[in-house]
């Protein structure tokens, strides 16, 4: 089941680069694997799937230290992180996909063994229950971590409302891969802020369409 389901995933990624001329080798599809157990995880990393998401410390390291046996696995970490975990997380994972402050970012220079990949989390919809930097504040806020040496803000991530339209969806992600090109455009060493991690598994073809280089799939990966 899960082997169908990578399939399909795989076939859409591609459907949609297609739509917009886009190679899908420029889309990494990142697993999320925070809703099921450790078996699923390893039936998944075994069709090939080496980028993995959880979200939630205490169940991340747990399945981390079962699947010590698979090397070659790339580790996500995605939603909020607490400034009190951050010590146990941080040098476990490859990415982070939410960094939205700058205590958050304190915790992570200060805790942080090597250069953390970061994505900065926009708020671009502007809902009051969505975490992230308010996108008029986003260049003021990456200029404040020129002098954090642990973090690389590779990109940019936000989320779409959840019953958002269409039109809506292209609508926030078009704005995030404009503010990511942006950000790139200043040539910071610091931020590079070449990629952008948009789309789950109920939009993830507009994000693709707008520009996508992230995707975080979860659901359709392990429906029945």
């Amino acid at each position: 089941m899960i082997s169908d389901n990578l399939q399909e995933v795989q076939q859409e990624i591609q459907d949609s680069c297609a739509l917009v001329s886009r190679s899908s080798s420029e889309v990494t599809l990142v697993g999320v694997t925070k809703s099921v157990d450790t078996e699923q995880t390893i039936e998944l990393a075994n069709q090939g799937l080496k980028h993995l998401a959880e979200n939630r410390a205490d169940q991340f390291l747990a399945k981390k230290k079962e699947m010590s046996h698979l090397t070659d696995i790339s580790w996500h970490f995605i939603g909020n992180l607490q400034r009190r975990k951050v010590k146990s997380i941080i040098n476990e994972i490859d990415y982070f996909h939410a960094l939205d402050s700058l205590k958050l970012a304190n915790e992570i220079q200060k805790r942080a063994e090597r250069t953390i990949r970061c994505f900065v989390e926009v708020n671009v919809s502007g809902e009051s229950s969505k975490q992230g930097i308010a996108y008029e504040e986003l260049e003021a806020f990456i200029e404040q971590l020129a002098s954090f040496d642990k973090i690389k803000v590779v990109g940019l991530m936000t989320l779409a409302p959840l019953h958002s339209t269409q039109k809506e969806q292209h609508e926030i992600f078009a704005k995030l891969k404009s503010l990511q090109e942006m950000i790139q455009e200043k040539g910071l060493d610091f931020a590079p802020c070449t990629q952008t991690s948009m789309g789950m598994s109920n939009d993830f073809s507009v994000a693709i369409q707008e520009g996508a280089t992230f995707i975080r799939v979860g659901t359709a990966l392990f429906k029945n």
